[in-house]
């Protein structure tokens, strides 16, 4: 049972920082009122964190792998809360930047600390719904946003927000560190043997490739989805965020579905395929939906949040599995460092496309996105070693 509690340990962490960390886009509306920029540059403030993880992941993940994760994630997890704090009282665009910056680089403890628990605490057999159930901290996370930082920020403004991402964050930290161990034995299976660089395996870099894709239909629709609800479709703020709050409770049952899936068939990048393959449907229907401006774009608005981030954990598990205990922080961290290079990128361009085309082109980049990962996904072969 400790297992399960230190699983839980990690994913209150991640939870809990990445209010503050993917949370803010569902205030944009907000954001663009209190600083009276664009919705391109508004989209840059609240993905300023994202900016920060880029530097970060990396130095973290090898951090772990020295220190445990015990260390990283009451470190980072608290620091982050304190630059949220600071952010809330800031009252420049460029320094709001840099400390929410900052957070992402201090927060982004939790996105490999979390990972590494499940592959040093768990079997193979267990591993696909244990990395399914770490990787329900960011939709429950998202989720809490999307339930609470909306109505924070129509009575109290951004800094009530950020004063929020920093006590939970800060709450979290506190927990991991008093509470956070070291596994009582060496676990068996992928990715146990120590050997050297992981890299020599293409399948690695293929799996790295897969996630970058994928990023792209996930940005486009948690970065703009709200707005596009509010400014397409006249939804009321509160509303278009408990839709997607509800989207974000039902993609961490996905998830969690996904990663069972995988565990009873052996196998993890045909169960990423197939949802790949799904997931093209639902952007296509999302495009047509929001080009004719009918019902069918909110409906695929919901969908498109549950299914787009359905298969994040079993490239992450496979990333991990491939890279063994030696390297998995490393490794994790690297495949979330491409993972918001690409979200770095994309979320000032789709604000571009959707100012000077309309919402339904960024839909339609992240269809191009799904599209072009089909042929990258390492499945082939899969069968020849079982987990």
């Amino acid at each position: 049972m400790k297992r399960w509690l230190m699983l839980a340990l990690g994913v209150n962490a991640h939870a809990s920082v990445t209010l503050g960390l993917f949370g803010l886009p569902l205030v944009i509306p907000e954001i663009e009122r209190h600083f009276g920029v664009s919705l391109a540059v508004a989209g840059i403030m609240a993905n300023a964190p994202a900016m920060g993880i880029l530097f970060a992941l990396v130095a973290w993940g090898a951090l772990a792998d020295r220190h445990g994760e015990r260390l990283i994630l009451g470190t980072g997890v608290g620091l982050a809360a304190v630059l949220f704090a600071a952010a809330a009282v800031a009252g420049q665009v460029w320094a709001v930047i840099g400390l929410l910056a900052l957070a992402g680089a201090a927060g982004s403890a939790a996105m490999v600390g979390g990972g590494r628990i499940v592959l040093r605490w768990f079997e193979p057999p267990e591993r696909g719904l244990a990395m399914g159930l770490r990787q329900v901290s960011f939709t429950l996370g998202m989720a809490m946003g999307a339930f609470v930082l909306p109505p924070i920020a129509q009575a109290h403004g951004l800094a009530g927000v950020l004063s929020v991402c920093a006590g939970v964050s800060l709450l979290a930290a506190v927990l991991a560190a008093l509470f956070l161990a070291e596994p009582p034995r060496a676990i068996s299976g992928p990715g146990a043997v120590p050997r050297g660089s992981p890299y020599r395996q293409p399948a690695l870099w293929r799996v790295h490739a897969t996630s970058a894709l994928h990023v792209v239909p996930q940005i486009v629709v948690s970065t703009y989805g709200v707005t596009c609800l509010v400014r397409l479709y006249g939804w009321d703020e509160v509303a278009a965020g408990r839709l997607f709050g509800v989207a974000a409770i039902a993609g961490a049952a996905v998830r969690i579905a996904a990663g069972r899936w995988s565990d009873r068939v052996g196998l993890r990048m045909r169960p990423l395929l197939l949802i790949t393959a799904c997931n093209l449907g639902v952007m296509a229907l999302l495009v047509a939906g929001t080009l004719s401006g009918t019902w069918l774009g909110p409906a695929m608005l919901a969908v498109a949040a549950v299914m787009t981030v359905a298969g994040n954990g079993l490239a992450y598990l496979t990333a991990g599995e491939l890279a063994g205990p030696t390297w998995a922080g490393r490794v994790l961290g690297t495949h979330n460092t491409v993972q918001n290079v690409v979200s770095v990128v994309a979320t000032p361009l789709a604000g571009v496309l959707i100012t000077n085309i309309g919402y339904w082109a960024a839909f339609a980049a992240g269809l191009g996105g799904a599209l072009l990962s089909l042929p990258v996904i390492p499945f082939r072969g899969e069968d020849d070693e079982p987990l």
